[in-house]
């Protein structure tokens, strides 16, 4: 068996096509979900696909305090992580209503943040691993349309960034991974440009590259989306505010 995988965010569709890739290598597969019955259709199928070896986990991004007791029952420490947990919320909601924005931010970065915070102290003290966390270019430069969104991945972004420096040259990777647009249902309702929207399976594999062929630290699934946010970012800021993006 090539390795162990923890997949956090189990019922999501990228969270799926990761766990296919990985499957497809020959990886044992953990899934944690908030929801474990729900995620057991996605283990029924890497398991009928790939005669893969999958656990189910129950993990919810939000009860933090729980966090330490899931790892500790963990069947092994997992080789690779990755954390495809995320909500892209409703950005006019999270306005007004504190409650809906908290969550938004919560489940993007502080939950995320502190699970691979403790899961990198597991890493360091065995002196290998792989750490991806899946951001988002929303997190690039703050917009009017999503910024509370944005904001949680900005610091999910910033959060991996300094891990990664902290952990450099100790045998541990870490991965930001930026997908931009993704057919999937949490964007279901969205009108999507075809050439800067990927497929889940896309994402998969370019996770899969990354924490496992030694790839870029921060991954752009479609590149172009480099350039389009070197663009964005570059625009000055007395002209980036009158715009509406």
């Amino acid at each position: 068996m090539a390795g162990t995988l923890l997949l956090v965010g189990a019922t999501s569709d990228i969270g799926h096509a990761v766990a296919a890739r990985y499957a497809e290598a020959g990886w044992r597969i953990l899934l944690a979900a908030r929801d474990p019955a729900r995620a057991q259709r996605n283990a029924d199928d890497l398991a009928a696909r790939f005669r893969a070896e999958v656990t189910l986990l129950r993990l919810d991004i939000l009860e933090t305090d729980g966090f330490a007791r899931v790892l500790d029952g963990l069947p092994v420490l997992p080789d690779t992580v990755v954390c495809a947990v995320g909500e892209l919320g409703d950005q006019t909601r999270a306005e007004g209503d504190m409650a809906h924005a908290e969550q938004v931010m919560r489940t993007n970065f502080l939950g995320p943040a502190l699970l691979l915070g403790l899961l990198a102290e597991r890493f360091a003290a065995r002196g290998s691993g792989a750490i991806v966390g899946i951001s988002s270019v929303a997190g690039d430069r703050g917009r009017g349309s999503n910024y509370v969104y944005g904001a949680g991945k900005a610091g999910f972004s910033a959060f991996l960034s300094g891990l990664r420096n902290r952990l450099a040259g100790r045998g541990i990777r870490v991965v930001t991974v930026k997908p931009g647009f993704v057919r999937t249902r949490m964007t279901r309702d969205l009108r999507l440009p075809p050439l800067l929207t990927a497929a889940p399976s896309e994402v998969g594999r370019a996770i899969y590259a990354a924490a496992e062929g030694g790839g870029r630290d921060i991954v752009y699934v479609r590149p172009v989306w480099r350039l389009v946010m070197a663009v964005i970012g570059a625009i000055p800021e007395p002209v980036f505010r009158r715009l509406r993006l």
